[in-house]
């Protein structure tokens, strides 16, 4: 059967604000109001092409590689057995098949080793099964739900605030259409690719215009400062050194060289040909039973081996670097954190996360 808007999932109710449901291309189409769809499905299209490339080249997938992915991923959600599995793929509008199909694409895509030129297909003109196999794609790489998460805060921040001046909306408005390339007059023919219309584009507007007042609320200077000294440990960075072992008294043994011999970390591993990289982290960032190895230790020690995969690891701390405001990725990192924590209690107050059910059309 030829898939159709109705029948190709993209009405999987995905959250609910008050009596309304919001589906799955509710979410996606939110993200190209924003402008944030068109990377991912840039991305889509050359793993297609990697895979289309793949069959002409009549090549093979290594299956124990694809395997030791979907042990992966059902690892990451917790997914136990095959039916487990099965009923999880299930409650997204999903079947194993489409589960296969996603972890060939990645691995083609990982693995080709040759330049991959996708056709360029606009998201609005593609046809319905390779939409069908996008929207699967966000489904199994998390993408749909974050895109979720930016649906619902917009729909929260939107319950939670007034009226909207008229010329903040003006204002949002030229927003897209800058973004977009578009002209005033063009507007209508974009609705009409999105199949949508103005009531839809004034609602994202908004939208969008509540949620960035609570965002100039929240992100000043003051409360940055704050959560930065609440968080000067967890956002510590650290600069390593670091040779992989294939047992631990070759790790013992690599670390008196380093201790009592003086050698340098790069010289034992070239001494005893042994991998060797460099290695930023920021503390958080590590499993929480690991965190308290770094914290006790100071710049230019080696930590005691750890196991890592079939052998051990020896890591030496070459720095540790405080968080400071004017690094980028912490100034993200206390960013988000601020707005989670708002929105948090706004979400739960005005919106639920769905996920399984499908959309009844309104009668008309």
């Amino acid at each position: 059967m030829e898939l159709t808007e109705s029948t190709s999932g993209l009405d999987l109710v995905v959250c609910a604000c008050g009596e309304q449901e919001y589906t799955a291309r509710d979410a996606i189409d939110a993200a190209i109001f924003r402008g944030e769809l068109d990377v991912k499905w840039k991305e889509f299209l050359h793993q297609v092409a990697a895979e289309s490339r793949a069959d002409e080249l009549d090549l093979e997938a290594d299956q124990s590689a694809i395997s030791s992915a979907a042990e992966a991923f059902r690892y990451e959600y917790d997914l136990i057995t095959a039916e487990e599995t099965e009923a999880w793929l299930a409650n997204r509008g999903l079947t194993l098949d489409d589960f296969a199909d996603y972890l060939t694409r990645e691995y083609y895509a990982s693995t080709l080793q040759e330049e991959i030129i996708p056709d360029e297909i606009e998201y609005h003109a593609a046809e319905a099964e390779l939409r069908q196999s996008f929207l699967a794609q966000l489904i199994l790489s998390g993408e749909l739900d974050r895109m979720t998460g930016d649906l619902i805060v917009r729909l929260a921040a939107r319950c939670a605030g007034k009226e909207l001046p008229p010329d903040a909306i003006v204002a949002e408005k030229g927003k897209l259409l800058h973004r977009n390339e578009l002209k005033s007059a063009q507007l209508a023919d974009w609705l009409e690719q999105l199949k949508r219309d103005s009531n839809w584009l004034d609602e994202m507007l908004a939208m969008e215009i509540a949620y960035r007042k609570h965002c100039d609320t929240l992100l000043v200077p003051e409360a940055r400062q704050r959560e930065l000294l609440a968080l000067r440990l967890p956002l510590t960075r650290f600069e390593t050194e670091m040779i992989e072992v294939e047992s631990l008294d070759a790790a013992r043994e690599a670390l008196f060289c380093v201790r009592e011999d003086g050698m340098s970390m790069e010289e034992v591993a070239t001494e005893g040909r042994y991998p060797y990289r460099r290695e930023d982290f920021i503390l958080e960032d590590l499993p929480v039973d690991t965190q308290h190895r770094f914290l006790s230790v100071s710049a230019g020690e080696v930590l005691q081996p750890l196991a890592h995969g079939d052998g051990f690891e020896l890591r030496r701390i070459l720095k540790k670097i405080e968080p400071q405001p004017d690094d980028p990725s912490v100034k993200s990192r206390i960013d988000q954190r601020l707005l989670d924590r708002h929105f948090a209690e706004l979400t739960g107050k005005y919106t639920q996360r769905r996920l399984g059910g499908v959309s009844t059309p309104a009668a008309e």
